[in-house]
């Protein structure tokens, strides 16, 4: 084999070299023929089943054209929350509940909800939702006994606690799921990824929804001012009758089906979510009415 390359002549082998030099892989073969929508999925409370990324991309394939191509990447809370102190954001951002320093970099939506405004401009705009349950292994919620609540992320199940008069012991959400199943509470405040945990192990149990409050939306915000045309395409694309009828592939639900009364600003700092944890667990029913957003 060798040999044989010896003997090939020089322009051949520059001619070679050139072509793999010219044709890269990956994003940048991609780059040279469209523009680049960069799209960051930021999990920031458990979800129902399987991926929140994965299902972002297949809608984005329904949007993708000869022009144009959304690149969607997974972030964690703590690695996008670092790239925003570097100055580095994408074009646009779905996520949840927790994720600080963004609101000033949202543009305006020609949609409108609650949860989703800051300074009288609509910046977000919820495309699923979960939602909180009271689980019970009988068909009797009157009987007495203790609640585990489950804490799964950066939303409040202890806000979601107090509007429907449960009171219990807050614990881990893995935790909590386990310890219910095992007798050793009465009953369990936890969510949609409890639900989806249940199906899957074949568990009958009874379930009531929680309706007074719900902060478990996943929200999508454009960052890009320039972009803003060509984003708006994918968040069509998720408000779109044909997605929402897929919702249930990832355990969540449509937001225009959400019964809940309250919810929470999804800009609220991270300050301003403690103070609300302490007013719920101190029962400061005030505090709450007052910063808690009317669906």
């Amino acid at each position: 084999m060798k040999a044989v390359f010896r003997l090939l002549p020089f322009a051949l082998i520059a001619a070679l070299l050139c072509a793999c030099l010219c044709f890269p892989r990956g994003k940048r073969d991609i780059s040279a023929q469209k523009i680049i929508i960069e799209v960051w999925n930021v999990d920031t409370f458990e979800g129902g089943k399987g991926s929140r990324t994965s299902f972002l991309n297949s809608v984005s394939r329904t949007v993708d054209e000869d022009e144009v191509y959304f690149y969607i990447l997974s972030y964690t809370k703590e690695g996008a929350e670092s790239a925003f102190e570097r100055g580095i954001y994408p074009d646009m951002l779905t996520y949840g509940l927790g994720l600080d320093g963004i609101a000033e970099r949202c543009v305006p939506l020609p949609y409108a909800f609650a949860g989703g405004q800051a300074d009288g401009k609509n910046l977000a705009v919820p495309w699923a939702a979960g939602g909180y349950f009271l689980f019970s292994m009988t068909d009797n919620f009157t009987e007495k006994g203790e609640t585990a609540i489950s804490i799964g992320g950066e939303n409040l199940a202890p806000v979601a606690a107090y509007f429907h008069d449960v009171k219990g012991v807050e614990l881990a959400s893995q935790e909590a799921y386990t310890r219910f199943l095992n007798g050793e509470f009465r009953y369990l405040l936890g969510t949609q990824r409890d639900v989806c945990r249940f199906a899957s192990r074949g568990v009958t149990v009874y379930t009531r929804p929680l309706t007074e409050y719900n902060d478990l939306f996943l929200y999508i915000s454009i960052l890009s001012s320039e972009k803003k045309k060509i984003c708006l395409r994918l968040v069509e694309a998720l408000l779109s009758d044909a997605t929402q009828g897929r919702l249930s592939e990832i355990g969540f639900h449509s937001p225009a089906s959400e019964s809940a009364v309250r919810t929470a600003n999804v800009f609220t700092t991270a300050e301003g979510r403690e103070r609300l944890l302490f007013a719920a667990r101190e029962n400061d029913g005030k505090f709450l009415e007052k910063y808690l957003k009317s669906r």
